[in-house]
């Protein structure tokens, strides 16, 4: 896990150099086909990189975007009606039965369809109009990693061509450098202020939430703690009843519009006694952790999951576990 963490700069630079003519016209075909709405097809850290899209596309395209349970085509056989619309099927083995059932069925029902999969040929390739190929290179760890930054920067990068849109060109094809910096990044301080942890809240708003979802699940994989994602908002509506004193909070920020919003629900917890830190230079109660400014809202929040990857494997190992080898899991996870 950690050689494949300090891999990722390498893959997303080797995605947008082998993938830039895919690229181009992936994001040409939608921009033709002008969707009035997008659907995901995703499971496990692809639907949290799913997810990570969604926002960029409703903030950047102005498409409202929602995710399709698989289980709707390889379960219930449901059909849905998706013609005017775009699919965007996520999965590093791209051969799931029920991810691919889902694209074959979104493709079937008009919608103009992308493969974001780590594995060409594949039977969600063969299922979608427009595979592309992520570029991640073997993935052994069990934990997603390198393969979960990919599928964003990849769909990050049809959405800046879709659009039109140079800023986020640009904060794409800086990305390798950025995820670098980010890598150096030290959070180790946070293997012994965790080390009494029972469970713990992973906060997040907008792109911010989707890493935060990512993080949550890493803690389960890696490391066998109960985490859990919310919103900084959301969190209010319930789960922060469980935030007593020294509870651990992680507060993933960007520098976009939700900054202020995110780092004021850390210090407040940080305030009631919880241990709190947050990735702002804003806090004011809360502990604050390093990160990389982007210099673009979106891609800021992607940088925020390296540092984290580094962080978590280290204090799984600390705890005497092997990030490699999480319990009861396989790398490849094929759902009906």
């Amino acid at each position: 896990m950690r050689r494949e963490v300090n891999e990722i700069p390498e893959a997303a630079a080797r995605l947008l150099s082998d993938q830039k003519d895919a690229i181009a016209r992936a994001g040409s075909a939608l921009r033709a086909a002008d969707p009035r709405f997008v659907v995901t097809v995703a499971r496990g850290s692809s639907d949290h990189a799913a997810l990570f899209l969604k926002y960029a596309i409703e903030l950047t395209a102005g498409r409202p975007v929602a995710s399709l349970g698989p289980s709707l085509a390889s379960i219930y056989g449901a059909k849905l009606k998706l013609d005017g619309g775009a699919a965007i099927a996520i999965s590093q083995s791209g051969k799931s039965p029920d991810i691919v059932a889902m694209a074959k069925a979104a493709t079937d029902a008009g919608a103009i369809s992308m493969a974001l999969t780590n594995t060409l040929p594949s039977p969600l390739a063969d299922a979608c109009s427009h595979p592309l190929d992520i570029c991640a290179g073997p993935e052994v760890s069990v934990a997603a990693t390198k393969s979960y930054v990919n599928s964003i920067v990849a769909g990050l990068a049809i959405l800046a061509e879709w659009t039109g849109d140079a800023a986020l060109k640009t904060a794409v094809a800086a990305l390798p450098d950025q995820f670098a910096k980010a890598i150096a990044l030290d959070w180790s301080g946070l293997i012994e202020d965790l080390a009494a942890a029972q469970s713990l809240y992973v906060l997040g708003r907008g792109p911010g939430l989707a890493i935060a979802s990512e993080a949550a699940l890493k803690f389960k994989e890696t490391s066998g703690l109960h985490a859990e994602a919310y919103s900084s908002a959301e969190v209010l509506h319930g789960p922060v009843a469980l935030v007593g004193p020294s509870f651990p909070v992680i507060a993933l920020a960007a520098r976009d519009a939700a900054e202020q919003s995110v780092t004021g629900m850390a210090d407040g917890l940080a305030e009631k006694g919880a241990y709190a830190c947050v990735t702002s230079a804003g806090a004011s109660t809360a502990k604050p952790l390093p990160f990389v400014a982007t210099g673009h809202p979106i891609t800021d929040a992607l940088a925020l999951i390296v540092p984290f990857y580094g962080f978590v494997e280290a204090w799984s190992r600390a705890r005497g576990l092997d990030p490699d080898k999480p319990v009861n899991l396989k790398k490849v996870t094929e759902t009906r």
